[in-house]
């Protein structure tokens, strides 16, 4: 059984440092029923959370199933400052009514893929604001700057003579201030968060707990282009909040190479049966697009219910396979003629009157389901089904 245990841990992992001590966990809770501390800090500087996000929670949750309490440490502290990891900027720093709102929408979140019974829901302003002037200036001294300098972003910033605040080289030792407080025996982050998760065991050492966490590493999700990580910003994301029909149809636009890193990374299926799965598709006993659907179901009703998957499922096939018109389409209108580019923003379906005529060229814009290419088009008194890609769908009616 420990061999299962740490086989489904291992998963998909990019990096583990001290697997010795999570193999000495995971035996004294099959030995004696002891069971150790996992911690994955979140900053809540964004309301909502997407599946790159779900990573670590997949991960959590199989830490959950094999002895595993969760420390699921929100940095309502940290959050203010903003983690400097991967960025070339300073963060906006958030005010205490974002990071109140933010921190309901991901804890909410969060439990549809965690079980709260085996979960801690800690907040590091507690401990971090006691620390004071005189903890916070003995904290600091345990790194130096030419230190800090060596991360990469760091580095890349300096050499470019971009603005470094001082508080953002504080942030990773108050990350790794989290796990002395909190005693933390394992902490899990992406790969991007090497240097922070690092700064844990080292300053466990310095303040004398008696023992160093392990550090487990998760790798970056990439997103729809199957390139880029998932990020809002990129546009490449599935949300954790969307609607059940743009979550399954999301899934389904994923390239076939790409569907086994997201059954690997977020699939709550075994790795036998994933191999089972994947060898049906190699031989031909299994069709690519049968095995997505079944993905997308997995993951619409971990974050819907059953019957919602089921249902965008079907408006799915209603939409692509027989090219009929959605059930449900967001319905507008306006006075006088408008321009195409226009109505398509005024509709909510693209962006920007420069993205529409983008798409326009591209011919991923249809009217009636008539594919269009005229960028002035004029649209005079009448009703539209407006179309951009294969997705986004809206009705126009143009008094």
């Amino acid at each position: 059984m420990l061999d299962v245990a740490l086989n489904e841990i291992k998963r998909g992992t990019a990096e583990i440092i001290d697997e010795e001590r999570i193999v000495k966990l995971l035996k004294a809770y099959y030995d004696e029923g002891k069971t150790y501390t996992v911690k994955a800090g979140f900053d809540p500087t964004a309301p909502d959370l997407h599946l790159g996000h779900t990573v670590l929670l997949q991960k959590l949750a199989i830490f959950q199933k094999y002895g595993g309490r969760i420390q699921f440490l929100i940095g309502n502290f940290t959050a203010a400052i903003g983690d400097p990891t991967g960025k070339s900027a300073t963060r906006k720093v958030l005010t205490e009514e974002d990071i109140a709102k933010n921190i309901t929408s991901y804890t909410t979140q969060a439990f549809k893929i965690l079980d709260e019974s085996k979960t801690e829901i800690v907040y590091n302003k507690e401990w971090l604001e006691k620390l004071g002037a005189l903890g916070m200036l003995q904290l600091a001294s345990n790194l130096t700057v030419a230190r800090m300098l060596e991360r990469d972003d760091f580095s890349k910033r300096y050499a470019s003579q971009t603005p470094i605040a001082v508080s953002e080289f504080i942030y990773p030792l108050l990350q790794g201030y989290d796990s002395v407080h909190l005693q933390s025996d394992i902490e899990i982050g992406g790969t991007d968060q090497k240097f922070n998760l690092l700064m844990g065991r080292q300053l466990q050492k310095v303040y004398e707990i008696k023992k160093q966490q392990a550090v487990l590493m998760m790798p970056i999700l990439e997103g729809l282009d199957g390139v880029q990580k998932m990020s809002k910003s990129l546009g490449n994301y599935i949300g954790v909040t969307d609607e059940a029909n743009d979550m399954f149809g999301k899934v389904l636009s994923i390239s076939d190479a790409l569907m086994w890193r997201y059954f690997e990374l977020l699939s709550t299926k075994t790795l036998e049966e994933i191999a089972e799965i994947k060898s049906g598709v190699e031989n031909g006993s299994l069709h690519p697009k049968k095995v997505k659907e079944d993905l997308a179901l997995e993951i619409t009703t971990r974050f819907h219910t059953e019957e919602l998957a089921h249902e965008a499922k079907a408006e799915f096939e209603k939409v692509h396979a027989r090219s009929q018109i959605p059930t449900d389409v967001e319905e507008f209108s306006c006075e006088g003629e408008i321009w195409i580019a226009k109505a398509l923003v005024d509709c909510k379906i693209e962006s920007s009157t420069s993205q529409a005529r983008r798409d326009i060229k591209q011919g991923a814009v249809r009217i009636n389901q008539e594919k269009i290419s005229e960028i002035d088009l004029q649209l005079s008194v009448g009703e539209y089904v407006l179309q951009v890609g294969k997705r986004k769908f809206a009705k126009l009616k143009v008094n």
